[in-house]
């Protein structure tokens, strides 16, 4: 008898020995799991927050895009370290993206503007200092593209904020991007005037040294009206100087074709 309750003794012992041991191994792993997780968290969002530096997005994002990451990941490790310990993660994961959809139905508009946002810090159509153009009034030059809105100055000096997802969304003008622009003006001559006309655009157009030789001047009849001959003048210049020549053009076109064009008295 006494032989026989010794016998259950040891295999209680025995069975609690290896439940420990086992339970014992779950833990460490589930210990460095956890250590690893977070130490990965916090390397991870720190190089968010440098690349987006170095990248030339808006420095305020930084911080909010490094959180992002932190949290993702030390949500998924925490995830895992309860099903190492035996916990069932399945409930857990479903309150999670029950919670998710229910904060993404509610910020709906937020977080498009958000991921808008994302989208043209990383792709960068436009940066700080270019002048755009989009839909509606939305026109001025960018001062700062933040995670939520773009701010503008327009041309009066006042500040617009656009909503990102509308410039993601819509079509958007940069006129500062590239290193030329095209200049057009047009003017109406009368049909017996084209070749003088045409000769005196092309007298203008030599004597100002800022317009490009290459593409070269294009200088020609646009097409014949019943009022006359609209005659059309395309240059290229640098962006730079695109206002001051276009303004010196019509300045200077519109007199000397008034004067040398018209009729004798």
């Amino acid at each position: 008898m006494a032989l026989a309750h010794l016998d259950r003794v040891e295999r209680f012992f025995d069975t609690l020995f290896n439940r420990a041991a086992n339970y014992g191994v779950d833990l460490v792993v589930a210990l460095l799991i956890l250590l690893i997780g977070f130490w990965l968290a916090r390397r991870l969002a720190q190089a968010m927050e440098r690349l987006t530096v170095r990248a030339g997005g808006d420095p305020t994002a930084a911080p909010l895009l490094g959180a992002a990451v932190l949290w993702g990941i030390r949500i998924l490790t925490l995830v895992n370290v309860l099903g190492r310990l035996g916990v069932q993660t399945t409930s857990i994961v479903a309150a999670l993206g029950a919670a998710g959809l229910a904060i993404g139905l509610a910020l709906q508009g937020t977080l498009q503007n958000i991921a808008a946002g994302l989208m043209l810090l990383l792709l960068k159509p436009f940066r700080a200092g270019d002048y755009i153009e989009g839909v509606g009034v939305v026109a001025g030059t960018v001062r700062e593209v933040g995670l939520f809105s773009t701010q503008l100055v327009k041309s009066d000096g006042a500040a617009l904020y656009v909503p990102n997802s509308q410039l993601w969304s819509n079509a958007v003008t940069n006129y500062t991007r590239n290193a030329t622009r095209r200049i057009d003006v047009n003017f109406q001559v009368a049909t017996s005037q084209v070749e003088a006309g045409l000769a005196l655009m092309r007298d203008v157009v030599a004597a100002d040294t800022r317009i490009l030789a290459s593409p070269a001047p294009l200088i020609a009849v646009a097409e014949y009206t019943d009022a006359g001959a609209r005659l059309s003048a395309q240059v290229w210049v640098d962006n730079a100087d695109y206002t001051a020549v276009k303004s010196e053009l019509l300045r200077r076109l519109r007199p000397e074709l008034e004067q040398r064009l018209a009729p004798p008295a």
